[in-house]
């Protein structure tokens, strides 16, 4: 953060926003889509956020810190019930909440308890809609009616963070419910994340692509050097995979080294977008036996 930031003009609001949900709703898409750059990782698969992101959005009278969170479950084990911790403590944090609910599935217990666990909020809660270019358009206006009779007081928007429909909508209405404050971050900024950790969530997200349904949660990532050769216009990056089962180490290499190559390929050209150089990326696989169930490990994973 600069300590030397403008002076906000009258009237500026700011503050942090939650986004909440239940897993696969399209919370990091929305997220990437607010920003305008993609500083979340996205996969088909549920729970593939692990951990609390900032998003940075800056408007001429507003500056929204959006906090992309785990989806919200009933946790089966140590690292589950470390996601669903650091979303209900991005609520505790929050001075305003998104609550993302998805227009192609019907509510389910989950968005229950959700609701309920936003019920103290209300007033300071937007709940959108997400998916609606992909919805059945005649289940829209009954589901958004179940919607508003969970949680009476709420502001309720249908938009699609994949196209952007409506999302300055939802910007204007967060925007309202934000106090005056400061400015946090320099204009520019999207992130507070050091771009490192962008690099190991774009490698994860590649092994999580590649291997399908064959190693679906077990896998970490932790960088091991980052140097940046400004001369020569080039990242050197070490990184390693982690997995928790020796059974697992070859299904992430593949045979002859192929997969282990596509990742490595595909994460290479997203870093040399996010870093604007070359990236020179080695990969190397580790077997952690049990890691998700050991809060040293999730520790030192950033969980």
């Amino acid at each position: 953060m600069s300590s030397e930031l403008p002076i906000a003009p009258p009237g500026h609001r700011s503050g942090f926003v939650a986004i909440v949900g239940r897993p696969n709703v399209g919370k990091s898409t929305l997220l990437n889509r607010i920003v305008g750059r993609k500083i979340a990782i996205v996969t088909p698969k549920p729970q593939t956020t692990r951990r609390r992101l900032i998003g940075i959005k800056t408007l001429p009278h507003a500056q929204m810190l959006f906090i992309d969170t785990p989806g919200i479950h009933r946790p089966r084990d140590v690292m589950n019930e470390r996601m669903v911790d650091q979303a209900k403590q991005a609520l505790r944090e929050a001075d305003a909440v998104v609550w993302l609910v998805d227009a192609v599935r019907p509510l389910d217990d989950a968005d229950r308890e959700i609701a309920a666990l936003l019920q103290p909020l209300a007033p300071r809660v937007v709940a959108a809609v997400n998916k609606i270019d992909a919805g059945p358009k005649p289940r829209l206006l009954p589901l958004m009616n179940e919607v508003a009779a969970l949680l009476p007081g709420c502001e309720l928007i249908p938009i699609s963070a994949l196209t952007g429909e409506n999302v300055e909508v939802l910007l204007r209405a967060v925007e309202a419910l934000l106090p005056e404050g400061p400015l946090y971050y320099p204009a520019d900024d999207l992130t507070d994340e050091p771009v490192r950790a962008i690099a190991a969530e774009i490698i994860r997200e590649k092994v999580m692509l590649e291997t399908r349904d064959e190693i679906p949660y077990a896998v970490a990532v932790t960088i091991d050097s980052f140097e940046e050769k400004r001369e020569k216009s080039l990242v050197v990056i070490k990184a390693t995979i982690h997995v928790e089962r020796e059974s697992q180490k070859p299904i992430v290499i593949g045979h002859g080294g192929k997969r282990i190559k596509a990742i490595g390929q595909a994460a290479r050209a997203e870093i040399e977008q996010l870093v604007d150089a070359r990236v020179f990326l080695e990969l190397f696989v580790r077997v952690q036996p049990d890691w998700t169930k050991q809060v040293a490990r999730l520790r030192e994973f950033g969980m």
